[in-house]
């Protein structure tokens, strides 16, 4: 190893390039390549796997944390939660699906007890003007599986 003073900041250190310390030259000549990240289309810093930083994170780490939250919250296996809420069991709608559990009881978990609903059947599962009609609904599609 190569020990001398840095030509920037006059510090003991191990040269990296151009006479300097790493820290002076991550500073002052390194500069990251800006090319175009093939998600949101921006010309950024790519952060890894050819991805910015911002896309990374969203695709990368966002599912990790919907795996967390399915178990911390649910208490279920997230591959049993995206079964469940792949579509409404009423309309067959399949973008935004709620989990709803049939006895009401969010501790119960068993398979047989949860059913997928959209936001829309969930609030009116919910609202005491159309609960009945909307369980009629659901035993009907129950009773057909």
């Amino acid at each position: 190893m190569i020990f001398d003073k840095c030509s920037n900041c006059g510090k003991e250190c191990k040269k990296h390039a151009k006479g300097m310390c790493t820290t002076c030259y991550k500073k002052l000549v390194w500069k990251p390549k800006i090319k175009n990240c093939p998600r949101c289309k921006r010309d950024l810093p790519l952060h890894a796997k050819g991805l910015c930083n911002g896309c990374y994170n969203s695709v990368y780490h966002l599912e990790n944390a919907k795996y967390h939250n399915y178990r911390k919250y649910h208490n279920i296996d997230p591959l049993l939660y995206r079964q469940i809420t792949k579509f409404c069991l009423i309309c067959g709608f399949d973008k935004v699906v709620d989990l709803h559990h049939l006895d009401k009881n969010k501790k119960n978990n068993s398979e047989r007890n949860m059913i997928g609903l959209c936001p829309n059947h969930h609030k009116m599962l919910h609202t005491l003007k159309y609960r009945d009609e909307i369980m009629n609904q659901i035993k009907e599609k129950l009773n057909n599986k």
